[in-house]
């Protein structure tokens, strides 16, 4: 069998930071296996929002520390060709009125301990910044000017080709049928082209992370969730590269919106989505009554889309976990072992720094952020990481 050091199975935008990162802290026999492309599976369905607005406290210093990186992207590869394609517009969040306004303003407060450049926005001055929505109903409203969005299928394809230009082998369209475990301990891999000796694995496997209970005998707790995203054109009104991302929380769905070739607006819910019974990254269809039901809540708040038409929509899924916060670290019990999983629609906007702190875990050494609150044992002693506004993906 080929040895390597450390084997990563999956290539989205987690695994590719892992790689990269492995590299860049001295790893000198790595490999990654992918069952499809670079990149090809949830990685390239995100909205690719960047923020560091979280109500888990744990959450707001992984966005942080990985905000210094999107925002550094290419002297941080050391790459010059190498592009995140980030549009640094910022990143607008309301609550009227409602259960929903003490859990934002506390959030907002515990971002401000945590050393975040924050403002606190008047109705006029939200105005001003998105000109197209309406705020009447607007009670707290906070912005964040470094935020934006960029694009997630380039920064896995930038992190990968700078994990191979630091010595890490890449193989795509190769399944992984099971880790090989002797006593407790990871001894290898045997994959569709062969078998590979390693004694350390880490799994970035996203929604197929049931593949790995399997293998392993454990619980892993989590669940495929689909949901749908929307692009909508509207002749009256352009959501322009200038306008925030922006986040309602006044609404049912808790939606969120960021523009879209510039004038285009992508949205979609922020909630719980369609359950699925397998890991499945085709296209599902978004039925009309969701339409229907997105649509009258966008033209509450930005009135003159009302009359939009679809542009174009697409299905995402979610590898989402009891309390829509990922699992990384060690596996209890299994010598060799390291997961990141259960990302529930946050894991490219926390990717470098996850990446970084799996590297280090897996290399014995010293993790940037503690692992222990996002250990799996949280599900079993009931020290959950669910978010002030409860179960969605704005944790």
């Amino acid at each position: 069998m080929n040895n390597f050091d450390v084997v990563v199975i999956g290539a989205g935008v987690i695994g590719t930071s892992v790689a990269f990162q492995l590299s860049r802290l001295g790893a000198k026999n790595v490999l990654v296996l992918d069952r499809g492309l670079i990149g090809a599976g949830t990685t390239s369905q995100s909205s690719g929002i960047l923020r560091t607005h979280y109500s888990v406290k744990e959450n707001v210093e992984l966005a942080r520390k990985s905000w210094e990186v999107f925002n550094n992207f290419s002297s941080y590869l050391g790459d010059d060709e190498a592009s995140c394609g980030l549009v640094k517009c910022g990143y607008m969040i309301v609550a009227s009125e409602g259960d929903k306004i003490e859990p934002l303003r506390a959030s907002l407060n515990q971002q401000k301990e945590q050393g975040i450049p924050l403002e606190l926005l008047s109705q006029q001055q939200a105005k001003e910044l998105m000109p197209i929505a309406r705020f009447d109903d607007a009670a707290l409203i906070g912005y964040e000017p470094e935020a934006g969005f960029a694009d997630a299928y380039l920064v896995a394809t930038s992190f990968a080709r700078a994990a191979r230009r630091g010595g890490v082998t890449v193989k795509e369209n190769v399944n992984v049928n099971k880790i090989l475990f002797e006593n407790g301990k990871v001894v290898g891999v045997s994959t569709s082209i062969g078998d590979f000796s390693t004694s350390t694995v880490i799994s970035t496997q996203n929604i197929w992370t049931p593949e790995l209970a399997g293998w392993t005998g454990r619980e892993l707790p989590v669940m495929p969730e689909r949901h749908a995203v929307l692009a909508l054109e509207c002749e009256a009104a352009k959501y322009t590269f200038n306008m925030p991302v922006f986040k309602d929380l006044a609404s049912p769905g808790m939606l969120y919106y960021r523009s879209y070739g510039g004038s285009q607006m992508l949205v979609s819910e922020g909630v719980v989505g369609e359950k699925l019974n397998a890991a499945d990254t085709e296209q599902g269809d978004i039925p009309m009554d969701y339409i229907v039901d997105v649509g009258a809540q966008v033209a509450e708040r930005f009135p003159e889309y009302e009359t939009a038409g679809i542009a174009s929509s697409w299905t995402g899924v979610y590898d989402v976990t009891p309390d829509w916060n990922p699992v990384l670290g060690k596996l209890p019990g299994i010598e060799g072992l390291i997961v990141g999983y259960g990302f529930s629609g946050h894991g490219f906007k926390l990717s470098p720094t996850v990446g970084r702190v799996l590297a280090q875990e897996a290399l014995g050494l010293p993790t940037d952020v503690s692992l222990k609150p996002y250990s799996i044992e949280r599900f079993a002693t009931g020290e959950l990481l669910t978010g002030k506004y409860g179960l969605g993906a704005v944790s």
